[in-house]
């Protein structure tokens, strides 16, 4: 669930889907260009290294009682140690879809299974305006479930009440392709599409 651009003690580059399973280097992800369409495939490692486009998947997580899934990655993580994140997801591999990644990245980082469909929202291109670069789709889904996330990946979560989390904004540091889509779905709940910015549909 990371950025691109950062890289661990063997050279490779880590972003949001740097995560609970491990996934190679070499796992083949779906280029894209600026309008979403696919223009090739790389391997994983290399689409971060060379900062190619590609496609994620961010996942809400509610409770019963409407609360959200957040989490904080553990200290001994090299990319983004302590920082916390409301989404859980992770990119999109070659010929899946973002629904398909969606429900397999949310059962993964949850430590679930059998979770319903989640709910798409919008989708819309982050760029961080340097190296990293990728279109984001927005879920929701609701998980009644009792969560066990993997130890060495999380050292905290919790499912927070939507105001709480909004009070941690300004105070605890989050991923920041995280807050992006949390800030874009804030605008796309009062109105506003996905935030307003070009890449929204």
């Amino acid at each position: 669930m990371r950025e691109n651009g950062e890289r661990d003690e063997n050279g490779e580059t880590s972003e949001r889907a740097e995560g609970v399973t491990g996934r190679s280097a070499d796992e083949i992800l779906d280029i894209v260009d600026e309008n979403d369409r696919v223009t090739g495939q790389a391997p994983r490692g290399e689409a971060y290294a060379r900062g190619l486009r590609h496609r994620c998947a961010f996942v809400l997580a509610r409770d019963a009682e409407g609360r959200i899934f957040v989490h904080r990655r553990t200290p001994t993580k090299l990319v983004f140690p302590s920082l916390y994140d409301m989404f859980v997801g992770g990119v999109v591999g070659a010929g899946e879809s973002y629904d398909e990644a969606a429900l397999r990245e949310a059962e993964e980082e949850l430590g679930v299974s059998g979770l319903p469909a989640p709910r798409h929202l919008f989708t819309f291109l982050y760029d961080d305006g340097g190296n990293r670069t990728w279109w984001s789709a927005v879920y929701e889904v609701r998980c009644d479930l009792p969560v066990r996330p993997q130890a060495e990946e999380v050292a905290w979560h919790a499912f927070l009440p939507e105001e709480e989390v909004e009070r941690r904004l300004g105070h605890w540091e989050w991923v920041p392709d995280g807050l992006a889509a949390y800030e874009r779905l804030r605008a796309y709940r009062a109105g506003r599409g996905g935030g307003g910015g070009g890449g929204d549909r």
